[in-house]
């Protein structure tokens, strides 16, 4: 049974849907809140033969909340990439993500159709998802994200080529996540053969913004074009 909250959706504006994209929101935020800032910010973000899924992370307890409940998709020791990564809880979202990727397979959309993306935390998970755990989506995008220092997703890169295409994106004065984690991060996806593109936002925290989104919005165009 899965463990995830709501789901928020933006429905496919044409006839047909023949691809996915979902959307991981950051830690302590829902799906609909996500859906919410994105549609504020970039206006049209929707495709005539996309959905776009905006799940809910399990609530759960936060180590860097002291222990509270929060809506996160995975526990952390410590917002920090020399931290070690909380492996076990890892695993247990890991059963979640792949079951709701199925049920896209069983509405017809394969792997190949699908993108995974996030902000902030959500951006994490969808590295993983798509380097560790599904090595043949069509292609993941993260916004304001970073991976500690010796994750294991660069230990599976090691051991298996990924062709999965990345953008990412990252403000320049992000005082939480600072662009350096998130350029490092890229440097170490890019060093063991994964292709993309890393891009600065001027004048930007941590927070997703109308210029990021659209880029976003049109490189989703490009990877995942109409049949």
């Amino acid at each position: 049974m899965s463990r995830l909250g709501a789901l928020a959706l933006t429905k496919n504006t044409g006839a047909k849907h023949t691809a996915t994209v979902i959307f991981f929101h950051g830690s302590g935020g829902t799906g609909s809140n996500m859906k919410e800032w994105v549609d504020i910010l970039a206006k049209n973000f929707s495709f005539p033969h996309i959905r776009i899924l905006y799940p809910t992370a399990p609530l759960q307890p936060y180590t860097p909340a002291e222990g509270d409940m929060s809506n996160v998709w995975f526990d952390r020791i410590d917002i920090h990439p020399k931290a070690p990564e909380a492996l076990e809880s890892l695993k247990k979202i890991e059963a979640d993500i792949k079951n709701l990727v199925k049920s896209e397979n069983n509405a017809g959309i394969p792997n190949n159709r699908i993108i995974v993306g996030g902000f902030s935390m959500g951006g994490a998970l969808a590295l993983h998802t798509a380097y560790r755990w599904m090595p043949d989506l069509a292609g993941v995008f993260v916004f304001s994200s970073f991976l500690n220092e010796n994750s294991v997703v660069y230990q599976d890169l090691k051991k298996y080529s990924n062709h999965v295409p990345l953008l990412q994106i990252h403000g320049d004065i992000d005082d939480l996540v600072p662009s350096l984690w998130g350029k490092t991060t890229f440097e170490e996806l890019q060093g063991l053969g994964v292709q993309g593109n890393f891009q600065i936002m001027e004048r930007l925290g941590h927070s997703p913004n109308m210029k990021g989104l659209n880029i976003i919005k049109n490189w989703i165009q490009k990877v995942l074009p109409e049949d």
